[in-house]
């Protein structure tokens, strides 16, 4: 039976997202997301915010570019995606283990919020992590109108 690694995250940026280039030019976004939830405190009947966790999520290429002019600090946004653990070394030769959520969509929550959105012209960069990063490679291209059994 095979399993599955998908991950659904909605929750508030607490940062801009961090748009940086890998040496060989490849865009990617970092940004973390604070999950919370309401309860009510059986004591006081009053609401709650608890908080479940903080998430680093990563978006590449053109998608990071995307994210970086569209989000921003305290935006609500869903993210479905991978979690990855990697592992790396400090500065005092400590190995460190973490797990960061390399997303697949990444999009505002219209639940207390509008959007507009605006189609961007591509110039044939594909999405997903990049090759030898560890992820899933990147989703093919959709096929052409020709290439649809219907």
């Amino acid at each position: 039976m095979a399993t599955e690694n998908t991950i659904t995250l909605v929750g508030n940026l607490t940062d801009d997202p961090e748009l940086r280039y890998t040496p060989s030019g490849v865009a990617v976004a970092n940004m973390r997301v604070a999950v919370n939830r309401r309860i009510r405190n059986r004591d006081t009947n009053e609401w709650e915010d608890r908080t479940d966790g903080f998430f680093n999520v990563n978006v590449w290429r053109d998608y990071a570019e995307n994210a970086a002019e569209s989000l921003a600090r305290g935006t609500r946004v869903l993210v479905t995606g991978r979690l990855i653990s990697r592992s790396y070394e400090d500065r005092e030769g400590q190995t460190r283990w973490v797990t960061e959520v390399e997303a697949d969509e990444v999009c505002p929550s219209l639940r207390w919020a509008t959007a507009k959105v605006s189609k961007v012209s591509r110039g044939g960069g594909g999405r997903g992590a990049p090759a030898g990063h560890g992820g899933a490679p990147p989703p093919a291209a959709p096929p052409s109108t020709d290439d649809v059994p219907f």
